[in-house]
């Protein structure tokens, strides 16, 4: 029944079923597994007294006049002003010229949509017009399949379905952890009869997904097979700390004492090295490519950019090579002839360490001997990529750099294969970034401040949220600003980059203002990781309301690594969020709220291969139900002849195993 084909559900024809199709979603069990990334909230509408900027909500309001429209370029703007008992305020639509009609004076209209201000006024831009009530489900969008079809649909499957989805969880693991029944909670997740039938249904379907996760990667590291051994003293990790010019924090030397109790160990070190921006992961992770080279076997670090590989192979130049290290780059910039010899290098043990980007783990490169793999930025990799290049040797030993600062509760979710070190102590010396929030209003001083840091010979990153212009959203694009910088700013070098560049002309304009050649560099969030300009003192993030906290702590950290005095303004009306931002500088902290405020789903700009996104976007910052599951799992697979837990990693097998077999360590 639940691998019943679509075209059997009223309401979906053939366009829609073949949009339907492209999404993966094929079947009954597809459509009613595709959970609702959001819901809305049309129970109690808010009176639009009591909105402010930032709100999202449904106000039940009606028509006061006559709707009005205005055209720009590529652009026709509706607009009405609603009214309700306690105040008024202007509704807002781009692009939608058949609205119009229907906003005639004197009609009540339940909308719901998110508040701003815009010319100084209170607005409530493109707003949904509803026509249910309740808790209403919001599905990730599928282009040909409008929103109330895909309700619809997913509502015709349920009804099919209704009661035939097997429950195979233990009963005794049900209750003692006070979980729903699975059918109950799989037509809540989608139509909850109230708010607590929601929570409960989440609950259920989160609990079970993130269980079966952990306990599929228990299996995978009780399959780890025997790894390089490195042999060394300790008086080497001691040595490698004097090279350095300077002293190491205590959590720097913690972090370097496990992975060498790791690489000295049969099975092969998995380990995560977490630390916010600026804790000293990179000096950490030399002084394991230090030991390794010191123990005869070769090292390789991957960076996600070629800016990011092209600082660590100088680097690494300057620590290892006058020790007698060989080091190599490896990049896709190479010549044809400079990858054979760099292949060569590699192959034949002439490199002893090798700094580079994806090209390491390309089809036709080998490695003499190799015992150790260091990833930097994990969440641009995916555990499928670091796998890659761990397949490279005979089972090495594997080092993951993450910046990203993850709540520990949640790294036992998202890197449950690996053992993790966290750097939470600052080096000295690292310059205070001081953060502001700074309303439209104040635009025009923040750019004149911006100019006369530019003139003292400092530089300065702006931050854009989009490329282009889009028509659906009201938020500065980078080409736009740009223009309007160019003509601001016109004693300063002002250059752009953005993700829609090719790869070696978006690296040669960041190479160029890491090189000083520019004083402003307008960008997306391309320089969110891989770029170290000490020079640079500024970042300014426009409609910051549209980062996440702590994709917005990751770009406040691109400033404030030299000597000089540094700023991060946030252009955006203030809010609790922004606030907190602008209050501290603990990255766990900030990562905490931000989990809490938006799930932790949202943490990564790429999602993980493996990892239940399910569990993870249904939790909405429950940690509590990670450390549950977390630790349910580790007992059952203390008791493996146990009927329950015979039965849970039965489910474990089918549901995740499957999916983890080929991304995980060797």
């Amino acid at each position: 029944m639940m691998d019943l084909e679509l075209s059997r559900l009223p309401g979906l024809g053939p366009s829609r079923l073949q949009a339907l199709e492209k999404a993966g979603v094929r079947t009954l069990r597809d459509l009613v597994m595709r959970l609702p990334v959001a819901y809305r909230d049309l129970t109690a509408p808010t009176p639009l007294a009591e909105v402010r900027p930032g709100l999202e909500c449904a106000v039940l309001a009606r028509v006061v006049g006559d709707a009005t429209e205005q055209r720009a370029p590529r652009l026709l703007i509706t607009r009405a002003r609603i009214a309700d008992a306690s105040g008024d305020t202007v509704a807002v639509w781009y692009n939608q010229p058949w609205l119009k009609k229907q906003l005639h004076s004197g009609r009540e209209l339940l909308l719901y949509g998110r508040f701003s201000i815009r010319r100084g006024e209170m607005q409530l831009v493109c707003p949904s017009i509803e026509r249910e009530r309740g808790i209403v489900p919001v599905y990730k969008a599928v282009a040909g399949v409008p929103p109330r079809a895909m309700r619809q649909a997913v509502r015709a499957a349920l009804e099919v379905g209704r009661g035939q989805w097997p429950d195979e969880l233990p009963e005794g693991l049900k209750r003692r952890y006070g979980l729903c029944e699975r059918n109950f909670a799989l037509y809540n997740a989608h139509f909850p009869l109230n708010a607590e039938s929601l929570s409960a249904a989440r609950r259920r379907i989160a609990f079970e997904e993130l269980l079966l996760y952990q306990v599929a990667l228990s299996l995978l590291r009780s399959d780890a097979r025997v790894g390089v051994r490195l042999e060394f003293p300790d008086s080497e990790i001691e040595n490698f700390w004097k090279l350095l010019a300077f002293p190491p924090t205590g959590a720097q030397r913690r972090a370097l004492y496990e992975m060498a109790n790791d690489m000295r160990a049969n099975a092969p070190m998995a380990r995560l090295l977490q630390g916010d921006v600026g804790s000293g992961k990179t000096a950490v992770a030399f002084g394991a490519m230090y030991l390794t080279w010191k123990s005869g076997f070769q090292a390789a670090l991957m960076a996600p950019t070629e800016v990011l590989a092209q600082q660590h192979y100088q680097d690494a130049l300057s620590l290892l090579a006058p020790l007698g290290a060989r080091v190599g780059l490896l990049t896709g910039s190479l010549t044809k002839k400079q990858h054979a010899l760099a292949h060569e290098a590699l192959a034949t043990g002439e490199w002893d360490i090798v700094i580079g980007t994806h090209a390491l783990i390309t089809e036709g490169v080998s490695y003499q001997n190799l015992g150790l793999v260091v990833t930097d930025e994990q969440h641009r990799f995916g555990v499928r990529q670091r796998t890659k290049l761990g397949q490279k040797g005979e089972s090495p030993n594997v080092l993951v750099m993450s910046a990203t600062p993850i709540p520990r509760t949640l790294s036992l979710i998202l890197y449950g294969d690996l053992d993790l070190s966290i750097l939470d102590e600052m080096p000295p010396g690292r310059t205070p970034v001081k953060t502001r929030v700074v309303p439209e209003s104040r635009r025009q001083d923040m750019y004149g401040f911006v100019m006369q840091k530019v003139r003292e010979g400092r530089q300065a990153y702006v931050i854009c949220p989009l490329v282009d212009k889009s028509e659906a959203v009201e938020a500065r694009d980078a080409q736009e600003l740009y223009a309007e910088l160019v003509g601001l700013l016109p004693k300063a070098r002002v250059s752009l980059v953005h993700g829609r560049m090719k790869a070696a002309e978006k690296d040669a304009l960041l190479e160029a203002f890491r090189a000083g050649e520019s004083d402003v560099l307008v960008s997306t969030t391309v320089v969110e990781v891989g770029v170290n300009v000490p020079n640079a003192s500024v970042m300014v993030v426009e409609n910051a309301e549209r980062f996440g906290l702590a994709q917005l702590h990751q770009l406040r950290g691109r400033v404030g690594r030299g000597q000089y005095e540094s700023w991060c303004f946030l252009v955006a009306e203030p809010n609790e969020r922004l606030r907190l931002l602008a209050q501290t500088s603990d990255g766990f902290k900030i990562a905490e709220k931000d989990m809490e405020l938006r799930g932790p789903g949202e943490l990564f700009g790429e999602r993980q291969s493996g990892i239940p996104a399910i569990g993870l976007s249904m939790l909405a910052g429950d940690t509590q139900l990670l450390k549950i599951t977390h630790d349910e799992a580790r007992a059952l697979m203390k008791r493996p002849q146990d009927a329950e837990t015979r039965q849970v990693v039965a489910l474990a097998r089918r549901a995740f195993l499957g999916r983890l077999e080929d991304v995980a360590l060797n």
